[in-house]
């Protein structure tokens, strides 16, 4: 891969291809703007687009990227803004889309506190709560809550989770609806969310009154024949 990205020849055909066919990437791509680095050990260009290095460097979006590629061997990572509001909210809305967030455990302090994370990764769930919920009225609060609880719980056959009744995980999230909101951006991506005050994971106190206690109750959860315990 790193000999192909080095190679002028390989550069023009990708060159090629994305005139011919659009920068692509999980939907329609407008622009190199909407591409930004997130990680990238041997660069300092975290958190800018392609668009914005091209520029500094004065030269093509396709070279700049290769060259940053080839430069950490491949270590970089980044994310694309490819979907549409509408479609975002289309899908919110759906009864059988559940909600859940593959963004990553980054903390503001340790090893990983150089990298840009997305901003789902501190916004996923107060964002549903807060914009497409209370501000857009695409759910109720109950269908909002059940789509990030017990569905995907249920879905993901994790026993004993995502409810709240006797002898079940004592997992829970105490916020007000009529102010929890997300505050993450892509240029500011580890703001935490406001509305949230208490947060309880297997019965022990994680978070009170917006302020984490130290404490680290959770465990890893492996699936059996049986389901996930």
């Amino acid at each position: 891969m790193l000999r192909r990205l080095g190679d002028p020849a390989a550069r023009d055909d990708i060159r090629a291809e994305i005139a011919a066919h659009g920068l692509n990437a999980f939907g329609h791509t407008a622009s190199w703007d909407a591409v930004r680095i997130s990680t990238s050990p041997c660069s300092n260009e975290i958190g800018r687009t392609i668009a914005d290095v091209a520029a500094r460097r004065r030269c093509d979006p396709i070279d700049a990227l290769c060259a940053i590629l080839v430069a950490d061997r491949g270590a970089t990572r980044g994310f694309v803004a490819a979907m549409e509001e509408q479609d975002v909210r289309a899908f919110v809305a759906c009864p059988w889309v559940l909600v859940g967030s593959d963004g990553r455990a980054a903390g503001p302090g340790g090893p990983l506190a150089d990298e840009l994370p997305h901003p789902r990764s501190y916004g996923t769930f107060p964002r549903i709560l807060g914009h497409h919920t209370r501000e857009l009225g695409l759910l109720t609060l109950s269908q909002a809550v059940h789509k990030m609880t017990g569905a995907p719980a249920a879905a993901l056959r994790l026993k004993e989770r995502g409810v709240l009744r006797t002898g079940a995980a004592a997992d829970v999230t105490i916020f007000d609806p009529a102010v929890v909101a997300d505050c993450a951006t892509f240029d500011e991506p580890r703001r935490y969310p406001v509305g949230i005050a208490h947060v309880i994971i297997n019965g022990a106190v994680v978070v009170a009154n917006g302020v984490h206690t130290g404490a680290l109750p959770g465990r890893v959860l492996r699936r059996t024949a049986a389901g996930v315990t």
